[in-house]
Parts: C-alpha cells; structure tokens; sequence
C-alpha cells in the first residue's frame, strides 16, 4: 500500500509588505541581499510586527479549502540552524495547545477521492542558497536573506495520496484555487513549492525535498516508489530521512536522518501576542471571497457553454476575469438592441441572445485568445478590451464576417486595440452574403471539381469540401451557410 503526503509552501504574493516587518513582500527584482531590515535579518534587539493583512489572506485560504478556522492563534519558535535562516529560529505555528494555528481539518476532492489537510499554518519564508560553480569542488554556496520574511501559508495533507497523478492533479486544483483567490500567483519563480512524504507498506517515512515544478514532483515520487519497493523486495530496511531531488540525474539522494518535531524545541513565540479572530471579521472575509472555481464552472454550463470549455475558463483567472467583464459589457448591448425585458417572451429572447454571447465569447477565448496570451508579457502588452471581444462576437453572430476573418480581426485588436470597423475595413474581411457572387464562385468550383460533385450527390457529407473550396476561393470571407445551401440547390 502506497501513501503520500505532502507539506506545501504557498507565498502571499498579492501582499506590499513581509510578515513580520515594512519591506516588500515582493523581493524578485532587488539587487541581492537590499531588500532587508534589522527584523527579517534577526539582528539583536529587532522584534517583530504582525502583518493584520497576512492573517486575512491565510484565513481566507482556510476558508476556501473548507477547514475550520480557530477564535485564536498563536505563534511558535521553531529552532534549526541553517545558512539560509538568520535568526536560527523560524516563526511558525504548532497546534500544541489545541487547534491554534489557521486552519485544520479540511479537503478537497480529486477525481472522486478525498484529500483531508491536516492544518495549515502561517509562517516565515526563509532566505534564498543560491549554488555557483561549474563542479563540486569548485562550487561555492552564497546566501540571499531578500526573502527572508516573505509571508508564507504551509498546507499540511494527510498521507491520502495513493499515487503519483493524484498528487500532479491536486496541486494543479490548489494553485488554480489560490489564483482565484487573489492570494498568491503560484507562476511566479518559488511561489509555490511542494514537498512530499513517501512510504510503501512495511517501510519509514521518506521526506523529498529540493523539487522546483509540480511535473518534477511526480517524477521524483515515480523514482522514490520504484527504491522503496526495489529495497523491500531485497529485505532491506526503509529507514527514515530527507531525500532531494537531483534533476540532473533524475534520481533522489540521501541528504540526512529525518527530523522529529522534538528536535526543533519549539515553544511559545513570546513577541507576538495570541492573536483574535472574531465572528465579525470572519463574516466580513467570507463575503470578500471571490466565486468559487466550481460556482463559475455551474454557472458557464448554465449558459450552454461545453462542459469541458467551462472547465478551462472557469480554471483560468486571468482569462475568466475577462470573460466576466465581457459578459457584463454583452448584457449592455443586448439590453440596447432588446430593451429591458418585460414578459416571458422578451426575457426568453434576450437569455437566448445573452447565451449566443456567452458561448461564442468562451469559444473564441479558450480556442484562440489563450494562445496569443500565453504568458504574463504577453497579457500585460494586450490592447484587447472587453469591449472590443463583445464586438468581434455581435459582427460574428450578425454574419457581418466570418469565422476565420476573425481570427484576423482579433490578432489585430490584441496588437493595435484598433476598433472592429477599422479592422475590416483594412483587410476587407467584410463577409461575402451577396447570392449573385457567390453563385458566380460556386459555378467556377462545380466546373474544377467535377468529380467531387458527384461524389457529393452520392454522399451529403461530401458536400462539406466543396464548401471550403468556395471560402478559399473568397479568402474565408463567404457565410458559409448561404454557400452550403447554394450549393445544395446546384448539385441537386
């Protein structure tokens, strides 16, 4: 029987300041060891202060990840020696007098199997090692203390993971989830990192630690059962330890004996007070909460939008952030064509209009919109607007151009911003609904495709490749449902 847990690090990205003192949370950027006060370096006499921000975000986390939220929390003193800890201790939590530390006993759910978190607790992000040399013997370690402070929330599961994939999926479902949140972006280089616990039936416990990606982490789980199992067929002991991940060499090597929780001493952080969080404040932050991931997913297929389409957009905040501003700029132009509706009849017709928008909207963003905006570069230098996708879909489901025009049209807006009249106009992408015109292309298509016609008498689906012989004769630019049915009346 396998069993795996995992212990997960997820920075507070969306924070200005770093848990216990003013300097930026976000450290990427800083020249090397400037973005540090007398706190976050633990100089002597330097005492820390409470970042109330922290608390809420770390809270809401809780709350998303369906866990119970203790009235009080308190902070321990967990102590190691590190290079890359300057105090020698880490400020953390411990329920070690009851449930104090920001949330326990909560889950999430993977294809049907329940992951239970044990706790999650908010605590210090340590500095940063950073390895330069071309071999070992020439390697030498520097130590970066600009991250030193970083405000940091540790998701503790239970060993329920059965195999690798779970694990793969359920980190993929969190980060998702503390996007949506607007907590953390887990993108960002060492926003969210994951550790794992492995052990096989009949053997100790073996942490991994040193993984930079969650395909890495499945990877080193895939390698670390495949020893275990190797060593119990050969009768030798599991033994207890850490374990990194060498990615070069795609193995795990022994790094030392596994700590117990004894060996950190950990008591009572006595600069910092036990902290109230009342009913009032975790009223006001659950109303805060943005839509749930799986309520945006509901309320897509609701609108007749694919299962598996609802699915991306609903997974991508970037992308279902826009969705919803285009939604809500749709409805004004629906509500100025249709006017507000009064009986069943007008709100039936403008739901149905209001659905036409939304499929059409979410096929063109997750068909074409998540290619051109792949990365955060690209999506921050976008000129695209809400306004201008409502746009592009009222030409597209008005028959004023195409399909494959506005893969043209949107490309422009995303690098000009240009409006949509301008756009057409430039490349005359104007859709080709003229009967007299297209009859004319579709003669010239009947007469080069002779054999193809009367394949097309014998088989209606046949039909489908001389319609796209006709919009490469037009560049994609004929209503493809005139010319079918042209079509039709001609070969009939």
């Amino acid at each position: 029987m396998t069993k795996i847990g995992l212990e997960i690090h997820c920075q507070l990205t969306k924070l200005e300041s770093k848990l216990f003192c003013s300097c930026k949370a976000d450290y990427r950027g800083f020249e090397p060891n400037t973005n540090i006060c007398p706190v976050c370096v633990g100089l002597p006499g330097s005492l820390p202060r409470l970042n109330k921000k922290a608390i809420e975000k770390a809270t809401v986390i809780a709350m998303a990840l369906n866990c119970q939220t203790p009235q009080k929390i308190a902070f321990f003193r967990k102590n190691y020696f590190y290079p890359d800890l300057p105090k020698n201790f880490q400020i953390t939590q411990l329920n070690i007098y009851g449930p104090t530390s920001i949330g326990q006993e909560g889950k999430i759910s993977v294809e049907g199997k329940e992951i239970q978190i044990r706790r999650i607790q908010l605590e210090e992000d340590p500095g940063r090692l950073i390895y330069e040399g071309s071999s070992e013997r020439t390697q030498i370690t520097l130590v970066d203390y600009n991250r030193a402070g970083t405000p940091l929330v540790e998701i503790v599961t239970e060993p329920d993971f059965e195999n690798p994939k779970q694990v793969r999926l359920f980190l993929n479902i969190l980060s998702d989830l503390l996007e949506n949140l607007g907590v953390s972006d887990p993108s960002l280089e060492g926003a969210m990192r994951a550790d794992a616990n492995v052990s096989i039936e009949g053997g100790s416990k073996v942490e991994i630690k040193n993984i930079n990606s969650f395909y890495d982490l499945e990877k080193a789980l895939h390698f670390e059962l495949t020893r275990q199992q190797s060593l119990a067929e050969r009768k030798i002991e599991i033994i207890q330890e850490t374990r990194h991940w060498d990615d070069k060499r795609k193995i795990t090597i022994s790094a030392r004996s596994k700590e117990e929780e004894e060996d950190y001493r950990y008591f009572l952080e006595g600069d910092i007070p036990w902290v109230k969080i009342d009913s009032k404040t975790v009223e006001r932050l659950k109303e805060g909460m943005p839509e749930s991931i799986s309520s945006k997913k509901i309320r897509y297929e609701n609108y007749g939008i694919p299962t598996q389409v609802a699915d991306i957009l609903s997974s991508e905040k970037y992308f279902s952030d826009f969705f919803q501003k285009y939604l809500d700029y749709s409805n004004l132009v629906i509500n100025k064509k249709l006017g507000v509706p009064n009986n069943f009849n007008e709100i039936e017709e403008f739901d149905k209009k209001y659905h036409s928008f939304a499929k059409e909207g979410a096929n063109i963003i997750t068909t074409d919109l998540m290619g051109l905006l792949d990365n955060k570069e690209k999506r921050n230098a976008s000129k695209l607007t809400a306004e201008h996708l409502s746009d592009l879909v009222n030409a597209i489901l008005e028959n004023k151009i195409t399909r494959h025009s506005s893969k043209t049209v949107l490309q422009t807006m995303v690098k000009t911003g240009k409006p949509i009249s301008e756009i057409i106009s430039e490349f005359a992408l104007e859709q080709v609904s003229d009967d007299a015109i297209l009859s004319t292309m579709i003669d010239e298509v009947i007469k080069e495709e002779s054999k193809a016609v009367e394949e097309a008498k014998l088989n209606p689906e046949a039909i489908n490749y001389l319609v796209g012989k006709v919009m490469k004769k037009t560049k994609g630019q004929a209503d493809p449902t005139l010319t079918l049915n042209l079509l039709k009346k001609k070969i009939s």
